[in-house]
């Protein structure tokens, strides 16, 4: 019998999929609902797949945010997983700590680091990828004062950025998460603003999807974009602006990339308990999981 994996996300139900992969002798289903913001319906659906399902995925929110080692809980999103009892509920953070460092190592051979502008719009909840691409000599404009807070700081030092969020994510982490990330509908939103000039700066632009595409100008020629959870759509949408290379930290089933916590939720179902980084590590190497890159 197939184990099943389900996305709850608070992003645009559109964005639903649903993909039957083989891993290490299993058959496993995976499949994203989306609640189009509706934090109330994404807890009565966790509720009503508890103990049916063998793991479930956070999608479109972060229950943890990391900063230096330190990690913050946002509120809203640990009334999610309260909503299970049964089944374990993961975001997608475990995994993304890991694989995307590995990610920027793999990528060291196609791409020279140390000579390359990189714009990660949220570095705190992408702090593995903050912290490699960092190690990796790339020069990186960490984007969390630009784009979660509207306001035009941007930073190049990830120790300053790292000093600031331990004041900040212990107070941002109790709002309401619609203000700091894009839920439902607004997900599918374009905003032409001064926000622009960063990505024009840039040789590549890194991070989550939705944040990426939120603020992205018509003219992205020539650039590298390094995410994951696309969809045709959007792929099409990144063909449209002129980008040249479309990199995924996660592999393609079914014509889209899942997100980090499907994957996560994945490795969970197979080894039917929450794992420990060294064990996530484990899992990438036999899996062979590596950046999907694809020329556009």
């Amino acid at each position: 019998m197939a184990k099943h994996v389900v996305s709850v996300s608070l992003g645009s139900s559109r964005r639903d999929a649903l993909a039957e992969v083989e891993l290490l002798g299993e058959r496993v289903v995976l499949e994203r609902r989306g609640t189009d913001g509706d934090m109330a319906r994404a807890v009565a659906l966790i509720r009503e797949l508890d103990g049916k399902v063998d793991a479930i995925g956070l999608g479109g929110i972060d229950l943890y945010l990391w900063a230096g080692g330190r990690r913050y809980t946002i509120r809203e999103a640990l009334k999610l997983k309260q909503a299970a009892q049964r089944t374990p509920v993961v975001d997608g953070s475990g995994l993304k700590h890991t694989l995307e460092r590995q990610a920027v190592r793999a990528l060291s051979s196609l791409i020279d680091w140390k000579n390359t502008k990189v714009l990660l719009p949220s570095a705190v909840d992408r702090f593995g990828l903050a912290e490699a691409l960092d190690e990796a000599g790339a020069r990186v404009l960490y984007g969390d004062f630009i784009f979660a807070l509207g306001l035009p700081i941007p930073l190049y030092r990830l120790s300053f950025l790292q000093k600031l969020a331990y004041l900040l994510l212990p107070l941002l982490t109790q709002l309401p998460f619609r203000l700091l990330y894009p839920t439902g509908k607004d997900q599918e939103r374009v905003v032409q603003d001064w926000r622009g000039r960063y990505y024009l700066w840039a040789d590549l632009v890194a991070g989550d999807w939705h944040y990426l595409r939120r603020h992205m100008p018509e003219d992205m020629r020539g650039k590298t974009v390094l995410t994951n959870t696309t969809t045709e759509e959007d792929v099409a949408f990144l063909r449209a602006r002129g980008v040249a290379r479309l990199i995924t930290t996660t592999p393609r089933l079914g014509g889209r990339s899942f997100g980090t916590n499907v994957m996560e939720a994945m490795l969970v179902a197979l080894a039917g308990r929450e794992l420990t980084e060294a064990e996530y590590l484990r899992y990438i190497d036999l899996l062979g999981l590596r950046p999907q890159v694809l020329d556009l």
